[in-house]
């Protein structure tokens, strides 16, 4: 098989959110590597940057957009900057979250609603921009990035977050619906621990490793094993799968059911 054929994503435009670091980050670069041309986003320019560099030194396709995927308007302008530069949009991953840790009542309001609009109301967003896009394609693809916690398995301090994940889990099985008589996938990630920069900073090298050896397979998740299951989910070896979700945890749920 020529290089060529062998790329997944070839000619697909995509829309990745979050994507100036950890998981967003992997995923445009993979699907760039994949022959996707990649719309990058996220709040951070510096962040974008780098990742935007990665994928040219690559010889890929991207475009950089900073926006605040909580806020309609920079959604919505988003979306304008893809069309105008690409002209379609093929596939959407919706990744941006943030994850702050408090007790229920050390959670201020403000931090309740930061966590449900980036993590849950910018799923929302997304797709109401982007999805009137497909159906006029009458073709696509939508990867949201949820979550094992809150979900499928319990965490103390992140009721908020349990709660937008729990929510993203909802809006997949009901927009699934919807779409699939306009040829259009939906579907999800749920990811267990992953090595992120966040997670480093939150735990360190100790904790890390503690969890690591609960873990049936012994190692906290990489970036990029979230990224090979969107890819998956964002390519034609998908068509027939939608409303579902690949858990990516090590193993970690089928060990807490058997507890």
């Amino acid at each position: 098989m020529g290089v060529l054929e062998s790329l997944r994503l070839k000619d697909k435009v995509s829309v990745v959110t979050g994507s100036g670091r950890g998981i967003g980050r992997s995923i445009a670069i993979l699907f760039a590597q994949e022959g996707s041309k990649v719309a990058i986003c996220s709040r951070t320019k510096s962040e974008l940057d780098e990742v935007e560099e990665t994928i040219s030194r690559n010889g890929g396709a991207c475009l950089s957009v900073v926006a605040d995927v909580s806020n309609k308007k920079d959604v919505d302008d988003m979306v304008s900057r893809v069309l105008d530069q690409y002209g379609r949009i093929d596939i959407l991953v919706n990744n941006a979250a943030v994850s702050p840790t408090h007790e229920l009542l050390q959670i201020s309001e403000e931090e309740w609603d930061q966590v449900i609009d980036t993590n849950l109301k910018s799923v929302y967003h997304c797709c109401k921009a982007v999805v009137p896009v497909m159906i006029g394609q009458k073709k696509g693809k939508i990867v949201n990035i949820s979550s094992i916690t809150g979900t499928m398995v319990s965490s103390p301090l992140v009721t908020h977050y349990s709660a937008s994940k729990g929510g993203i889990m909802g809006f997949t099985l009901s927009l699934a619906l919807e779409l699939a008589r306009y040829g259009i996938n939906v579907n999800a990630i749920s990811p267990g621990s992953i090595k992120t920069p966040g997670l480093e900073r939150s735990w360190g090298p100790d904790t890390i490793n503690q969890i690591a050896n609960s873990i049936p397979l012994k190692r906290i998740g990489d970036p990029m094993d979230i990224a090979y299951a969107a890819k998956f989910l964002a390519s034609e070896e998908s068509n027939y799968i939608t409303g579902q979700t690949i858990v990516v945890d090590g193993g970690v749920v089928i060990l807490e059911t058997k507890m």
